[in-house]
């Protein structure tokens, strides 16, 4: 059974509130298909289960299939350098049909960014380096395609359709619950 390396810390991207009873991981690629595909699915769950998840998304850009998924790794980076990383999460899978460097370029001006700051950020080997941990991090994981999903530090392996998910998140909030009433 594969389990996350390393843990959930404050140095991940997380929505929710780390103590919650699931801890749900994904390691995308803003270029995958299959991560395009399993974004709304995975934004209608944060939703309905913002109360009892914490959602947390790290980098695993397959850049020999998909040639803009690394420049779309660091972009978002760069946009979370100032505090818009989960907006250009969501604009990057939104508009994932038209990827490309000029398309960063005007998703970080939709945002408002400081373009220079932005740009800076951009060509920083700091993010590279950022991203390439992650990415090492999935290997170590057993990542072996995107998306990939992780319940409280154990990988999921079952389908990423609504249904699948929130029955598995379920059982680990029951599983979760149950651990904490014979403590």
């Amino acid at each position: 059974m594969a389990k996350l390396k390393p843990p959930v810390s404050e140095q991940d991207h997380v929505k929710g509130d780390l103590h919650a009873p699931v801890v749900f991981v994904e390691y995308g690629d803003f270029q995958c298909p299959h991560c395009g595909a399993a974004y709304p699915i995975v934004k209608q769950i944060v939703k309905d289960y913002k109360e009892k998840m914490a959602f947390v998304f790290r980098h695993f850009p397959l850049a020999e299939a998909h040639p803009f998924a690394q420049a779309a790794a660091v972009a978002s980076e760069a946009a979370a350098n100032q505090g818009k990383f989960w907006q250009m999460h969501a604009l990057i899978f939104e508009n994932q049909h038209l990827l490309g460097l000029e398309m960063l370029l005007q998703l970080a001006e939709s945002l408002k960014l400081d373009m220079k700051t932005f740009e800076h950020d951009f060509k920083d080997p700091k993010l590279f380096k950022k991203v390439e941990d992650q990415f090492e991090s999935g290997i170590l994981s057993g990542v072996n395609g995107t998306p990939s999903f992780y319940m409280n530090g154990i990988k999921y392996n079952d389908s990423y359709d609504y249904e699948s998910l929130t029955q598995a998140i379920d059982q680990a909030i029951s599983k979760n619950s149950v651990s904490k009433s014979k403590a």
